[in-house]
């Protein structure tokens, strides 16, 4: 029988990415407003006009797909013991972020201050909502990227069907953190 689990996440904004937003959505508007305006006031003068309002229909769509493209989720698809974590962005584009086998993993538990720090030869890979409360880690050994860290939010389904799968210390571990 397989052993399938699959979870969506999507990542809340911080205030820094809310601010910067707001900045590229009010600089956007602004500029594309300002270049429609030369363009007409530049109406009689030959190809000005045309190209102002060409870099006008461009500076909006590329405020609309900066916008558009800050909207991201992360996908977790756990099938017989193989995590895959693809990154969603815009609900349009698809990543394939990391695919590991949860037997490989060397540390995992909560995210908390109690984790262990980071080393510096370490590729951390975040794949989270950014809500603190609700963050795994797992440390294991990638083919592409060597040592690795992968932070993420696993349901409590995901979380009993990779308990079943993780090495028999960590499974003990996490028995105990739940």
């Amino acid at each position: 029988m397989d052993n399938f689990a699959e979870h969506l996440v999507r990542k809340e904004l911080t205030t820094g990415d809310k601010a910067k937003k707001i900045i590229i959505l009010v600089g956007g508007i602004l500029l594309t407003v300002m270049l429609a305006a030369f363009s007409v006031l530049m109406l009689g003068q030959g190809l000005l006009p045309f190209v102002g309002l060409v870099l006008a229909a461009a500076t909006g769509v590329g405020t609309y797909w900066i916008i558009t493209n800050m909207y991201v989720e992360y996908e977790y698809t756990f099938t017989n013991g193989e995590l895959d974590i693809d990154k969603i962005i815009a609900k349009k584009k698809r990543i394939e972020m990391l695919s590991v086998s949860v037997g490989r993993f060397r540390e995992f538990g909560r995210y908390d201050e109690n984790t262990p720090d980071e080393t510096d030869d370490m590729t951390v890979v975040f794949a989270t909502s950014n809500i603190a409360s609700e963050e795994f880690y797992a440390d294991f050994d990638h083919d592409a990227y060597g040592s690795t860290r992968l932070v993420f939010c696993p349901d409590e389904d995901m979380l009993i069907n990779m308990n079943k799968n993780l090495p028999r210390a960590l499974r003990i571990n996490t028995e105990q953190e739940e």
